[in-house]
């Protein structure tokens, strides 16, 4: 006998002017960040913006390095600035951009694998969803209720126990 295990996962997709002015300035916030990302080897540009339940706002860009794995995506370090500085905060909404750094614009471009399962472990540790929007650069703007829809299945510390 086998079974059958299925995932849905629902992204929601907004014209950028439709969305509410708070979540485009968070957009634009990724923005700002991405164009300042030390990319030198890539060239490949990666913005976060992060808003917590207090009201702050962190930005991450990405770092790179030489030593290729030492280097840090824009996701991992807007989300472990914001627990360095504000450790008891939640994080509500991410907003990510990326581009190349020779594009005139931006692009869609969805977290990798390490970086959904950051993001997905601090949802799971906070206790509260976190909302996902991806900028396409081109006046789309896609929506994720939670980061579980970009990573099903995933590990997570119950594995651990």
């Amino acid at each position: 006998m086998s079974e059958e295990i299925r995932s849905e996962s629902v992204i929601k997709v907004h014209a950028f002017d439709a969305l509410d002015k708070d979540t485009q300035q968070l957009v634009r916030m990724a923005e700002e960040a991405a164009k300042t990302a030390y990319a030198p080897y890539s060239n490949f540009l990666v913005g976060a913006a992060v808003v917590l339940d207090n009201g702050e706002i962190v930005k991450g860009h990405n770092q790179e390095n030489a030593a290729y794995p030492s280097g840090l995506c824009a996701e991992r370090v807007a989300f472990f600035a914001a627990h360095a500085q504000f450790p008891t905060a939640k994080i509500l909404k991410v907003a990510l951009t990326a581009k190349k750094a020779t594009a005139a614009s931006f692009q869609l471009a969805t977290p990798c694998g390490s970086c959904r399962q950051v993001m997905s472990e601090f949802e799971d540790h906070q206790k509260n969803k976190i909302t996902l929007f991806i900028s396409d650069g081109k006046g789309k703007v896609y929506e994720s209720d939670s980061i579980e829809n970009l990573l099903p299945f995933k590990f997570s510390d119950e594995y651990l126990k």
